[in-house]
């Protein structure tokens, strides 16, 4: 009897491994090919890594982004899979997550770059050539005792009154907008020490795009034996040491770099001794006239030296477009909610990192499909409404039971996603400031067992000192 009982719970449990408890799957299963799962030994588990997967990408993907939203979500498909009722208590699903095996994640999240790479192919690509454009961010962390010791908040903040904060430096593909590459560290690594970590991934041919926090003599020529080219906007301090060799036209020269005294403390003396003491460099500097812009002159550096094929307009117009990477990093941060991630320890912070990297590369990938099939340029496209659509429609996708009906709804929903055009607002100014006032709640500026509020009716009042 109790064999029988036994057999019968497995059964159960082999059935709801099967069991589909997101709607995204249809979406992208295709892409990621997710099925098999990690490779080694699990328990038969309702929660699987694979469902599990899933219900994670479908948390980063929602408005609300919390543990119980996902689970809510599980307990929906389970009940119309199977007709069960299970606990709704997200301890289990939360619990699942850390067995997630993070070079799993790893892996497909070069799978979802490599589909993108695949995807727009030569198009789209800046004098023939791929630009990455690289640039640094910071996003903040549960405040939690395991975060607070492997990404300690800034020195700034008051003990106890500030958040974790991990610094990220990231490559994104400038003609699609994917995120190609990252790399952690806290908040006191310089992000120049973190973006050396990025150039195993740099293709030989491939135009790096950075502003003028990366350019330095050192960086350029151990990007340039890589045989990657660099464009950067020079350096201010970098003020003695540029000879002039030969004028190419208004505002265009060559000019050599003189290697300086003083040895980067990421290079050893052995590099540092084999390295040329000049480097033969493209200087160009344009106005920029625009009303409203602070900045008024632009001085650009490059490896790119063809004077004949390379025009200093085009310059002019990639350095411009580097402002694409502001864009990037605010769609991934604030509309997809990665500024603040949730998980309370630094392993599953990082997981939850690889998610988001995972689902803002899916989103990207609906986009480039949606442009491939319309003359349209996928920057052009409305990240947010993608998100949205992809919210509003995979539920109605997997809905439907015959796989043409399918595909007939996806066709549609590129449609869509192709007409949701970002407006054109040329020199448009967008300053950093907030209009709409927050509530007038008083600031812990003490730790919270020690704070204690003020009486006040209707306004913030400093307490006193």
């Amino acid at each position: 009897m109790a064999l029988s009982k036994s057999c019968r719970l497995m059964g159960k449990l082999h059935q709801l491994r099967g069991a589909k408890v997101s709607q995204l799957p249809v979406l992208f299963g295709a892409w990621l090919g997710v099925d098999g799962g990690p490779a080694g030994s699990f328990y038969d588990r309702i929660f699987t890594p694979v469902r599990i997967f899933w219900l994670f990408l479908a948390q980063v993907l929602s408005a609300d982004g919390s543990c119980r939203e996902a689970v809510e979500l599980a307990l929906a498909w389970m009940a119309v899979e199977q007709g069960e009722l299970m606990s709704g208590n997200t301890s289990a699903y939360c619990q699942a997550r850390k067995r997630l095996p993070a070079d799993w994640l790893a892996r497909l999240c070069t799978r979802t770059r490599e589909h993108l790479v695949e995807q727009a192919g030569s198009r789209w690509l800046w004098q023939g050539r791929r630009v990455r454009v690289v640039d640094g961010t910071c996003v903040s962390l549960a405040d939690t005792r395991a975060n607070r010791k492997s990404y300690p908040q800034p020195s700034s903040q008051k003990r106890g009154c500030g958040f974790p904060l991990m610094r990220l430096a990231c490559s994104f593909c400038l003609s699609t907008g994917a995120l190609l590459e990252w790399v952690e560290g806290t908040f006191g690594d310089n992000e120049r020490t973190l973006w050396h970590r990025l150039w195993s991934s740099f293709g030989r041919g491939e135009v790096v795009l950075t502003d003028r926090g990366f350019c330095s003599f050192a960086d350029i020529w151990a990007l340039s034996q890589q045989g990657v080219d660099c464009v950067m906007r020079a350096n201010a301090r970098r003020t003695v040491g540029v000879r002039e060799v030969r004028r190419l036209g208004k505002g265009d020269r060559l000019i050599e770099w003189v290697r300086t005294a003083i040895r980067p403390a990421w290079i050893d003396d052995a590099q540092w001794q084999s390295m040329p003491s000049v480097l033969m460099l493209r200087e160009i500097t344009y106005e920029v006239v625009t009303r409203g812009f602070r900045t008024k002159s632009v001085t650009v550096v490059t490896t790119l030296l063809n004077a004949e094929q390379f025009a200093p307009s085009d310059f002019a117009e990639l350095y411009r477009r580097r402002w694409m990477i502001e864009l990037f990093l605010r769609d991934i941060k604030i509309t997809l909610g990665m500024d603040q991630l949730r998980c309370k320890s630094p392993a599953m912070a990082r997981k939850e990192l690889q998610m988001y990297v995972i689902a803002y590369n899916l989103i990207r990938g609906l986009m480039l499909e949606a442009a491939n099939q319309y003359p349209i340029q996928p920057t052009q496209l409305s990240f947010k409404a993608a998100v949205s659509f992809t919210r509003q429609w995979s539920p109605i996708l997997a809905s439907l039971s015959s796989r043409a009906k399918q595909k007939d709804l996806e066709k549609a929903l590129l449609y869509y996603i192709a007409h949701q055009v970002v407006g054109n607002r040329p020199n448009r100014t967008e300053p950093r400031a907030v209009k709409r006032r927050p509530k007038q709640y008083q600031r812990l500026n003490k730790p919270r067992h020690q704070f204690k509020e003020l009486p006040h009716k209707s306004r913030y009042r400093k307490p006193k000192s």
